[in-house]
């Protein structure tokens, strides 16, 4: 079983979950006790906003894909992750399992090719557009990447009509994917 795989049960998912509540109820505790208020704002409105984007990312109804992404600094990665939802939501039940894989080996092959000694970063941002039949998936990797050429081969085996910008260097990834829902 790779580490991606993990099926977390719910003991272990609300472990997780409450031990990254309390390294923030730390940070805010420690920036009060150090009288840094502006700091405690800033703290507060970055779990507002996560908060909102965990709520828009449960709405999409694909729990497999939400949990992966939602658990996904519970393991260790070369890098860090951060995700946005934008446009209205709909539900991506359908497709969940199918993303849900992709997004596994994705994250996989990232974490083998991301430079172990640098700070790494990945972020992701859905696009909804229901409207027009799809979901675009924006990838933005700043760090070190020490295999550039195993990220174009995967890219390049997904179906043509998917991908719709890929640039890959040694400091920077950026892809969009298109799944179309229609």
């Amino acid at each position: 079983m790779t580490k991606e795989s993990k099926n977390w049960n719910m003991v272990d998912a609300i472990s997780h979950y409450r031990h990254d509540w309390m390294n923030r109820l730390q940070l805010i505790k420690g920036n009060l006790s150090l009288g840094k208020y502006e700091r405690v704002n800033e703290i507060m409105e970055e779990i507002i906003i996560e908060a909102q984007q965990e709520s828009r990312l449960c709405n999409l109804k694909a729990p497999e894909l939400a949990g992966k992404l939602i658990s996904f600094g519970w393991n260790r990665h070369l890098y860090t992750l951060e995700y946005e939802i934008v446009g209205e939501t709909f539900s991506l039940n359908k497709y969940d399992q199918m993303l849900a894989l992709w997004f596994g080996e994705f994250f996989e092959l990232l974490d083998q090719c991301a430079g172990e000694t640098s700070e790494n970063q990945l972020v992701i941002t859905i696009e909804m557009a229901e409207k027009v039949g799809q979901v675009r998936f924006f990838f933005d990797f700043h760090g070190i990447l020490k295999e550039t050429e195993i990220l174009h081969t995967y890219f390049q085996k997904l179906p043509d009509n998917q991908v719709s910008e890929l640039a890959i260097t040694a400091e920077e990834l950026t892809a969009a994917v298109i799944y179309y829902t229609k």
